[in-house]
This record gives structure tokens, C-alpha cells and sequence, in this order.
């Protein structure tokens, strides 16, 4: 079983911003949708590995039968 997060993306003047909404601090920006999906899939694992670093629980999440 995988866990999902709830993304939020929205139009602004360079292209798009992505935000995770369970985990406001997972954000980030890409010039077309596809790549704003692509870099907060990254910032997202980039950002468990380092609340793993740090011993930070991590915000809950959806649980679904896929991924992101």
C-alpha cells in the first residue's frame, strides 16, 4: 500500500507552483505543469529524507492503492 498526498497547483506568471496540502512546507515552481509535478514528487522525497535525518515525524498522509 503506498501513501498519497494531496498536491495543489496553481497558474502564476512563470508558470506553475505546486504545494503539497497535508505538508504546506513541500513546495516549488515549474515552467509547465508536467515539470512542477516532476520537482514536487523531488521535493517531496528530498524533503522526507531530511525530516528522517532530523528524526521529524512526518505529516500524515492519504493512504491509497497508488502513488502520488
Amino acid at each position: 500500500m503506498l501513501s498519497t498526498y494531496t498536491a495543489k497547483y496553481t497558474k502564476i506568471g512563470r508558470g506553475y507552483m505546486g504545494q503539497l496540502i497535508e505538508w504546506p512546507e513541500v513546495i516549488t515552481e515549474g515552467a509547465t505543469l508536467e515539470e512542477c509535478r516532476e520537482m514536487l514528487q523531488d521535493a517531496l522525497r528530498e524533503m522526507i529524507l531530511a525530516y528522517q535525518q532530523l528524526e521529524k515525524e512526518i505529516p500524515l498522509c492519504t493512504v491509497a492503492s497508488s502513488a502520488f
